[in-house]
């Protein structure tokens, strides 16, 4: 009798798209820009969070909601780890069974860090990363029962700045074309930068998320490159921000300026300073200090997807 109810189960729920966070290789076996073979092996540091470094193979875990509670939106997550590490589920996963239960497909991203042995060229690494997930998540939309012109990105702290260079250089291209997917535009439809990063100027940014994507004794124009605040145009997506005044990690200068910047080209954005909560704290739940942000994130979705 149980093998029978096992059974039915089963052949009731093959019935159903059960790709809920399948998780996708970014590239091709042999195919992924600036890589050369190395001894290197992925690492998870025993910590209470997901940490995941020495990224070796880029991916995508794809997080669907149900196609009855689907609004067509699809986001991007690019968690955060001082590009040491990628803070899997504290500001990945876990971000992205929030975005579900507003009927946002959601998509973590797995990038490599700019200085392990695999990687050439150190600060092309993040962004070649993220420019062919933004292509594949378009490419690949009806599968997703996404709309492929409401595309954005969720960026925390050196995933911010990811995120941030994601929607401000999307006139570049990181990596030579390899398929149609290439076809596909890397411009967000929107950003979400959550006490991110912004530049690499020193005495604003964050040193060991500069210092990992561009070295220690990095070039002027290299900073300058790098520097998001800089790049703001008047095509950069419309952005919500979130910092606290009191984080000492990434300076809350680094979100004022790039706010600045967006007002100054005239992009509508929407920014929340709150006195408390430091740096580093996901969706606001841990503790009560911290700002729970997700409420007014969910209102401001709300306008642009109308």
């Amino acid at each position: 009798m149980k093998k029978l109810l096992v059974l039915c189960f089963i052949s009731i729920f093959g019935c159903f798209d059960l790709s809920a966070q399948e998780i996708i290789p970014l590239w091709e076996d042999g195919k992924i820009p600036n890589y050369k073979q190395s001894n290197e092996k992925e690492e998870i540091p025993e910590r209470t969070i997901l940490f995941i470094q020495n990224v070796q193979t880029p991916t995508l875990q794809v997080f669907l909601p149900s196609k009855k509670n689907a609004n067509g939106m699809g986001i991007l997550i690019c968690p955060g780890g001082g590009y040491g590490g990628v803070a899997y589920d504290w500001e990945g996963t876990d971000y992205a069974k929030w975005l579900n239960s507003q009927g946002i497909a959601a998509f973590v991203l797995k990038y490599r860090m700019p200085q392990a042995a695999s990687v050439i060229t150190s600060y092309k690494a993040p962004i070649q990363d993220a420019q062919r997930a933004m292509r594949y998540i378009r490419f690949y939309a009806s599968k997703f029962n996404v709309d492929k012109n409401k595309v954005g990105v969720i960026g925390s702290s050196a995933g911010g700045h990811l995120a941030s260079t994601l929607g401000t250089h999307f006139k570049t291209h990181y990596y030579d074309s390899k398929d149609d997917i290439d076809m596909e535009s890397t411009r967000p439809d929107f950003m979400m930068l959550i006490y991110p990063v912004i530049s690499m100027k020193k005495g604003i940014t964050h040193n060991g998320s500069r210092n990992s994507l561009l070295g220690k004794n990095p070039s002027e124009e290299l900073v300058l490159q790098f520097s998001n605040e800089l790049r703001v145009s008047e095509n950069t997506p419309v952005t919500f921000i979130i910092h606290s005044g009191n984080d000492k990690t990434v300076p809350v200068e680094n979100s004022i300026r790039f706010y600045q910047s967006l007002v100054k080209n005239k992009v509508k954005a929407t920014m929340h300073i709150f006195p408390e909560g430091g740096h580093g704290y996901s969706l606001g739940k841990s503790k009560k200090s911290t700002p729970d942000w997700t409420e007014l994130a969910e209102n401001w979705l709300n306008t642009l997807n109308k």
